[in-house]
């Protein structure tokens, strides 16, 4: 882990080597990653935010003479990356679903789970999909649990394009203007961890308020 961490908190050293030795084959290199970190239950732990920040920023530093990256090229693959892992993950899901979740007696596979699951993604899955998209580790799970719960396809394809378009879109923008900036340049490992702590600011709020709901429903006197 600790190295995957020092991959993820300097991306762009590991980007700049690999641009200069691989050229266009980059593109291939990072649509595989991204791919991966969203399609593959296992590999969440995987650059995402970062990537695509890291991206960006070496992007605007031109040197197309010496292979350099096109932003309009990148969108295009780090986009159809997202769908594609998305799509394969909640494929996954969805077949994975009937045989995992059969038995009504099983204490973390019942089916009653499957039952709740499929009316949560009916109900709320456009915004579990795309607001999923921009929390890292959450983005690789969402697909995998909205398969799980049986979400109606369509919609999950419709709100899966929006949440990966959006999401592609807008570090690809934070890098490209803030990318530029010297003190971003000098700094990034702390830029990425920022990216990462920001990004999981929702969760954490969240689970910090689902502990604390319990208490204050328990110290209500009129309940």
């Amino acid at each position: 882990m600790p190295g995957i961490l020092a991959i993820v908190l300097h991306i762009d050293r590991f980007l700049v080597p690999l641009l200069q030795q691989y050229g266009s084959w980059t593109y291939l290199f990072v649509f595989v990653v991204i791919f991966a970190e969203t399609g593959l239950v296992v590999t969440p732990f995987l650059p995402g935010d970062s990537l695509i920040f890291a991206l960006a920023a070496l992007a605007t530093q031109g040197g197309g003479a010496k292979g350099g990256l096109d932003i309009a090229v990148l969108w295009v693959v780090l986009s159809m990356a997202g769908v594609a892992g998305n799509t394969v993950n909640y494929l996954i899901g969805f077949k994975v679903g009937p045989a995992v979740f059969k038995s009504d007696s099983s204490r973390l596979f019942r089916r009653d789970y499957l039952d709740r699951a499929h009316a949560f993604y009916e109900k709320y899955g456009g915004i579990a999909v795309i607001g999923g998209r921009f929390i890292p580790i959450i983005r690789t799970f969402v697909p995998f649990v909205a398969g799980i719960g049986k979400m109606n396809a369509l919609k999950f394809y419709i709100f899966n394009l929006i949440g990966c378009f959006a999401w592609v879109t807008l570090f690809l923008a934070a890098g490209w203007f803030f990318g530029r900036i010297p003190a971003v340049e000098k700094n990034f490992s702390l830029v990425a961890l920022g990216i990462i702590v920001v990004s999981l600011i929702p969760t954490v709020a969240t689970a910090i308020k689902s502990r604390a709901a319990p208490g204050e429903k328990a110290g209500n006197p009129s309940e």
